[in-house]
């Protein structure tokens, strides 16, 4: 029995000798064994995009991914700053025409009062194709073999992968004017229906005339079915498809194959950035019907997770809890890298691709990534390509020179890993709700209670402390790199700051100052003239642990002025229904710019956008007749002195009214390993993977440089089982050989 028992203790050993060294050679690689080597970029995402229909999607993460699938008539120049327009499908980025109330053609730039009519004429280039897909399939006759599918045709189905034909046709300006018909389908709930619109000649008409082609067909099935009708079952068991080809649209005609022409109703210069935006990329219709059958909608098969367009790369696996993947396009069109820049392009080496074929990239797989730490780990191994900086790994990432400027700390450089930074065109603020009874209105006494606030709401520590100093703090609602943005002394919101000459830069006026307002504003000492406190309420849907330490410190700057700050925390959805009925005081806010034109920021202080009433824009429900008459001469007119002039003014009564404290904008950070090429970044528009290149070479070399096993504890392992050993072999030794004496 003893002999036994020490056979096993030697098989345990065994097992732990056997999983230490499988343990040595383990590393936390997320990526296949194929993958090795591969012409592939990995990045991450945290939460599954919610919408990749371009007629529905209206956030950076989803365009992140439908702008390399999709292909909108025009693009932003990759290189070249200040943004500049540029054709991607279309031939030349179309110019208006603009017609009087008579029909008659006006000449130049006329203005914006004598414009009935503005003609846009797109004409895109001939012999682009779609990637294959299922939805083009043909027969030998040239019928579409999988538009009538049934359930027993699609059995083992899981995916549109699973179908065993696929086809391609052309792109045609069909495909455009079909897409724009899309916008104003009522079960699609496009976000920025009302503003095209108010625009787009007939597109009001067109969703009306569609909404009651929908309630007439649920009506009349309603009526056949009687009380056993469920519109929801029904429609998932024989969708109801409305044939847009049927109903005309003023605003939106094909010409001829490769031509569509778009009317609108007033004069919208900024009208041609829209032509960048998902919302106008082509949508065929054998795809959209393909995926309105029941089959497939049983299956949450559907445009808005399966898309399919011209773009350089295709939807190859879609796991949205786990792992999208981008793999290239095989029928992408000819399209090459941009041979012109920036000055001091070339010497980063940015046009050391010029003219060569995109994209450069085989594959795109994104990791989905919940935890900031693991990503950053994985990253630092070279198992991601990119990343940013979160404020936890911020002093290991960069470093403070003697100079006060901000870069790579000795580890990053010495591992070659690249720092660019970026202002990005993105307004963070909070607002106050200016149909509130106490913060809201536009008395001389709320203008300076707001004021008061703004002061106190000290944006400089803000972005010290929560954003690791970057950030640049908000004079008013344009970010850098806008139209209309003043810079230095000229641009400085003398309301809350002034301007210091010594260190060239704003400085925020005293607390004492914000006090006096206070005082003027009725309430001196932070209580009204019963002698209560002055309350104010922050509504906020900041959840987790970060939002604690925030919402610490703006209950301290209010706290400044003897104001008692409360917070009334709730969910999203919650929040965002608060938002739209203008039930709130004070919330956080921001706008990430969809084009760059000032109209695109000042649109969020324009009265007929205000949340509540209107459902635009406007979370501040802001309305000045005086701001609101400047926006309607403003936003119709070219980039000139005399804009320029009108929005110093519109600036100046927003600054005074203060329906916002002005935030900040973000300074966006950026780190890259050495094998990723043509970084240069772009917080406008998107679709640009295509540039983008990867050494997998110099990726491979460093990942396992950086990626050794370790064999310590192996050897640490067998150097204490020989030690702990060698004692009994010593004595079983001395035993044996007083044993073999005579």
């Amino acid at each position: 029995m003893k002999g036994s028992g020490i056979r096993d203790r030697g098989s345990e050993w065994v097992a732990l000798a056997l999983l230490l060294i499988a343990l040595a050679g383990c590393t936390n690689n997320p990526y296949r064994p194929s993958e090795k080597g591969e012409n592939y970029l990995y990045t991450t995402f945290r939460e599954p995009p919610k919408h990749l229909d371009p007629a529905v999607s209206y956030s950076s993460d989803e365009y992140d991914l439908i702008l390399q699938i999709y292909e909108p008539p025009l693009q932003y120049h990759y290189l070249k700053r200040p943004y500049e327009l540029s054709p991607l499908t279309a031939e030349e980025v179309p110019a208006p025409v603009y017609y009087d109330r008579k029909g008659d053609r006006l000449q130049g730039d006329p203005p914006s009062e004598e414009v009935a009519k503005a003609v846009y004429t797109i004409r895109i280039r001939p012999g682009i194709l779609y990637q294959e897909h299922p939805a083009f399939a043909v027969d030998a006759e040239g019928r579409l073999l999988y538009h009538d599918l049934t359930e027993e045709r699609v059995r083992g189905f899981k995916d549109v992968g699973d179908f065993p034909r696929t086809g391609t046709r052309e792109l045609t300006a069909a495909d455009y004017v079909y897409q724009i018909k899309r916008l104003a389908h009522p079960k699609l709930e496009c976000p920025l229906y009302s503003t095209m619109a108010k625009y787009i000649l007939g597109l009001d008409e067109l969703a009306q005339t569609l909404s009651g082609e929908l309630s007439r067909i649920r009506t009349e099935r309603r009526q056949a079915k009687g009380a056993l009708y469920n519109q929801e079952k029904d429609e998932r068991e024989d969708p109801i498809l409305l044939d847009l080809d049927a109903f005309p649209l003023a605003g939106a005609s094909v010409v001829d194959r490769y031509t569509y022409r778009i009317v609108l109703k007033r004069k919208y210069p900024q009208f041609v950035y829209w032509l960048a935006m998902p919302f106008f990329a082509p949508v065929p219709r054998e795809v959209d019907q393909f995926y309105e059958q029941a089959p497939l909608i049983a299956r949450n098969l559907k445009l808005d997770n399966r898309p399919v367009g011209t773009g350089p790369y295709v939807l190859e696996t879609f796991l949205p809890n786990k792992e999208i993947v981008l793999a290239r396009n095989k029928n992408f069109h000819e399209e090459s890298y941009p041979e012109e820049g920036d000055p001091g392009d070339r010497a980063l080496g940015l046009l050391e691709d010029a003219g060569k074929r995109l994209p450069f990239i085989e594959r795109v797989i994104h990791k989905q990534e919940k935890e900031a730490i693991p990503r950053w780990n994985k990253f630092l191994q070279g198992y991601y390509d990119t990343s940013g900086i979160m404020n936890e790994v911020f002093d290991q990432a960069v470093q403070m020179s003697s100079e006060g400027d901000i870069g790579l700390s000795d580890s990053m450089q010495d591992r070659g890993i690249r720092l660019l930074k970026t202002v990005t065109t993105v307004t963070y603020y909070f607002a106050f709700n200016m149909l509130d009874d106490v913060v809201g209105g536009y008395t001389p006494e709320k203008q300076k209670l707001r004021r008061a606030i703004s002061i106190a709401v000290d944006m400089e520590e803000w972005v010290q402390i929560f954003d690791n100093g970057r950030g640049i703090p908000a004079q008013d609602i344009l970010p850098p790199g806008i139209f209309g943005r003043r810079q230095g002394s000229e641009g400085v919101n003398e309301f809350v700051y002034a301007w210091d000459p010594k260190g060239q830069k704003p400085k925020r006026r005293s607390i004492e100052e914000a006090k006096r307002l206070l005082a003027e504003a009725g309430y001196p000492g932070g209580k009204d003239r019963d002698g209560n406190p002055l309350v104010v309420h922050f509504d906020t849907n900041w959840t987790g642990a970060w939002a604690k330490p925030r919402i610490d410190w703006l209950r301290k700057q209010f706290k400044k002025l003897d104001m008692d700050l409360q917070i009334r925390p709730t969910d999203y959805n919650r929040f965002r229904d608060k938002v739209k009925k203008g039930n709130f005081q004070i919330l956080f806010w921001g706008w990430h710019a969809d084009y760059p034109d000032p109209e695109n920021f000042l649109f969020l202080l324009y009265g007929p956008n205000g949340k509540a009433k209107h459902g635009g824009e406007n979370a501040a429900n802001y309305s000045s007749p005086a701001f609101d008459a400047f926006f309607r001469q403003m936003e119709s007119m070219q980039n000139n002195e005399e804009r320029l002039r009108i929005i110093d003014e519109m600036l100046e009564i927003a600054q005074r009214d203060a329906p916002l404290i002005w935030g900040y904008h973000p300074v966006a950070f950026g780190l890259y390993h050495e094998w990723y090429g043509n970084a240069k970044p772009m917080t406008i528009g998107g679709g640009t993977l295509k540039y983008k290149r990867i050494d997998p070479e110099l990726r491979e070399t460093q990942r396992e440089a950086w990626n050794r096993p370790i064999l310590w504890p192996v050897v640490a392992f067998f150097a204490v089982l020989f030690l702990t050993a060698l004692p009994a072999a010593v004595a079983a030794w001395s035993r044996q050989r007083r044993s073999d004496l005579p």
